[in-house]
């Protein structure tokens, strides 16, 4: 048994020594790489997230510490390696939060949350040498999903003046992409269907972005409407002895119909 103390409360500190036994000791625990655990650390993101929409503080607690524990294992990785340790990383946030609140820990004003904003931002761009828009909307990671990314370039191209006035704009924009993607169906054009799709696609973020909505969510929402509905068609087919398979689409229409009332 490796050198530990057991105790009824753990900290920080005994988390980066149990890792540092695990990464010595266990053999799953030693073959594992950066690339290995990548998706984890995705997983144990959206269980977050998850908690958070299921508002259980319980839960959150619990997958807060896998996310913590995804971080000391990348952090023990590179410790191990000899390029940063967990100390490097804590340091470094604490470092960036206060360069970037220079209103809290230096004499910048900023009376409201678009001012804070707007601080931040010009401190990274600084920070990060970016000398162009174009450099900002390229340090949007590309492993976002794509509702996000497309949200977060938007964003950053309104920033260099490069945005509709209103949501008007938007809406019109939205429209005429859907008539693009008629036309290449019409042509039977599939590879310029496809591109003309993520342009609709791309076109209704825009839309939520005005209305200050998240399209992600508003998306995630939509799906488990969906679902809800969908249980209820396939409630009422078998209440009426209707084999969904072989009912038609004009027959389950109907019945979706009925299921949007209730």
């Amino acid at each position: 048994m490796a050198d530990f103390t057991f105790k009824d409360r753990y900290s920080i500190d005994d988390l980066l020594r149990i890792m540092e036994i695990l990464r010595n000791g266990c053999p799953w625990d030693r073959e594992q790489t950066h690339e290995s655990i990548r998706k984890n650390m995705i997983e144990e993101t959206y269980e977050v997230v998850e908690a958070i929409d299921k508002q259980d503080p319980a839960l959150l607690r619990e997958e807060l510490g896998d996310v913590l524990l995804q971080v000391v294992f990348h952090s023990r990785m590179e410790e191990e390696a000899g390029r940063f340790t967990f100390d490097d990383v804590a340091n470094d946030i604490c470092q960036k939060l206060i360069e970037r609140h220079p209103h809290i820990f230096g004499d910048v004003v900023a009376d409201n949350s678009d001012q804070v904003l707007k601080n931040w931002d010009a401190i990274k761009k600084q920070q990060k040498h970016q000398k162009t828009y174009t450099q900002t909307l390229e340090d949007v990671p590309a492993v976002l999903p794509a509702l996000m990314r497309a949200s977060k370039v938007q964003q950053r191209a309104a920033r260099a003046g490069f945005d509709y006035p209103d949501l008007s704009g938007a809406l019109e924009d939205l429209k005429s992409e859907v008539v693009e993607l008629t036309d290449a169906i019409t042509q039977n054009d599939s590879q310029n269907a496809e591109e003309e799709l993520g342009d609709i696609l791309f076109a209704a973020v825009n839309v939520s972005r005005f209305l200050k909505t998240d399209a992600e969510e508003t998306l995630t929402r939509s799906t488990e409407k969906f679902i809800r509905r969908f249980k209820k068609v396939e409630e009422l087919a078998a209440a009426r002895k209707i084999d969904m398979k072989s009912a038609g689409i004009d027959t389950l229409n109907e019945l979706w119909k009925q299921a949007k009332q209730d």
